[in-house]
């Protein structure tokens, strides 16, 4: 049989669930042109006609232009309609958000996937035992629990964007790219002049990639402390849930630790669109790459017992 591929833990995907409809940014709906769309407009308006049509009548189609106006006035201003159409987007939302979430599990090696599985296990066991509290706890103990559910998302994300990294650490030899860069530099002055802007644009463009380097490397190292710190702090939580510590003391933790980690993966971004922008306007057709012969060794993913 095929390998199959291997699938997200559910508990991961909580998140896009629990979360409203106004998180998602779907407040700003044309609810006339959703009211429109409706299947059940589409069948009314086919029906009238296809009335008209064995009739031999216009009438059928008047009288469905009028209450085309009447519906289009009054049903995209009904609460319930609005609310299904939120959650008609709501599930869309929540059905790309598993497909994003399911292709980030995929691309990342076996070995985090047992990180983000172990992860998983501790927040299942968090909810677990928060579960037992009393009724009027359980407002906390939601909102803890989605917490829990967009720090697994950020998480994930973050095991994907280490993974990365260290693919291209991996890939790319500084000292090669250096030497080139120090080579050109040397012999810059005793070039033709059209050969001068030419290995100008690639000194240039050697000196990012060396920059890009060092803050790669840097990142893949905030990266696996912060990945680091919150499989600590919620085997923290979970050790406390067995005493079932206070509910919104222990969301208020998850709070700062979900801050954390959305603040990690912004400096992440924030570097990768700043090589992006960096990169000169008019930069040679040529894939300075070639040049990294001899890769250095890597140290391979971390894996914390």
């Amino acid at each position: 049989m095929p390998d199959e591929k291997p699938e997200i833990p559910r508990s991961g995907l909580r998140g896009s669930i629990v979360r409203e409809a106004e998180d998602l940014g779907i407040d700003n709906t044309n609810f006339v042109k959703a009211a429109l769309k409706w299947q059940y407009n589409w069948i009314g308006l086919a029906g009238a006609a296809a009335f008209a049509l064995v009739s031999g009548s216009g009438f059928p189609l008047l009288l469905a232009a009028g209450l085309e106006l009447i519906y289009v006035s009054l049903v995209p201003q009904s609460s319930r309609f609005r609310r299904l159409v939120r959650s008609w987007q709501y599930a869309e939302e929540k059905r790309k958000n598993e497909v994003n979430l399911q292709a980030l599990f995929q691309e990342i090696p076996p070995e985090m996937r047992l990180h983000y599985a172990k992860l998983d296990e501790l927040c299942c066991s968090i909810r677990e035992n928060y579960s037992r509290l009393s009724s009027t706890s359980q407002i906390f103990v939601k909102e803890m629990q989605d917490r829990l559910d967009g720090l697994l998302q950020g998480y994930l994300r973050l095991l994907n964007a280490e993974h990365q990294h260290l693919q291209y650490l991996r890939n790319t030899n500084p000292e090669t790219i250096k030497r080139e860069h120090d080579l050109l530099e040397r012999t810059l002055a005793s070039e033709p002049a059209k050969v001068q802007e030419i290995n100008r644009k690639r000194i240039e463009i050697l000196a990012k990639r060396l920059e890009k380097f060092n803050k790669i490397h840097e990142n893949c190292e905030v990266i696996h402390a912060q990945c680091a710190a919150t499989e600590d702090v919620l085997q923290l939580i979970r050790d406390q849930s067995v005493t079932l510590r206070d509910p919104q003391q222990v969301s208020d933790q998850l709070e700062g630790l979900v801050h954390d980690v959305e603040q990690t993966e912004q400096t992440v971004r924030e570097v990768e669109s700043i090589f992006e922008l960096a990169t000169p306007e008019n930069s040679l057709t040529f894939n300075p790459a070639s040049s990294d012969s001899n890769v250095v060794n890597r140290p391979q993913t971390r894996v914390r017992n």
